[in-house]
């Protein structure tokens, strides 16, 4: 199991899920995923909210999707 940038996957990660062009459906903790598998695999569990942040620590969603952009994430791989 690899995720986008080929990075191996293992249930516990901390994710951020992308849709098909790179845009950020959602983050959480993957878990039930199988090895052999890229490919519908798998479930997040949502993360609660945090109450407080500091925005040095911080990142706006867009900034974010244009770094996948540039490093050319935003295309989902190919099938095996």
């Amino acid at each position: 199991m690899h995720y986008r940038n080929g990075r191996e996957a293992k249930n516990g990660d901390r994710i951020v899920q992308l849709d098909l062009q790179g845009k950020i459906l959602g983050h959480g903790i993957l878990y039930n995923a199988t090895p052999g598998n890229d490919y519908c695999n798998g479930n997040l569990a949502p993360i609660p909210a945090q109450i407080g942040v500091c925005m040095v620590d911080a990142l706006p969603v867009d900034d974010l999707e244009a770094m996948i952009a540039e490093k050319g994430l935003d295309k989902r791989p190919t099938g095996k």
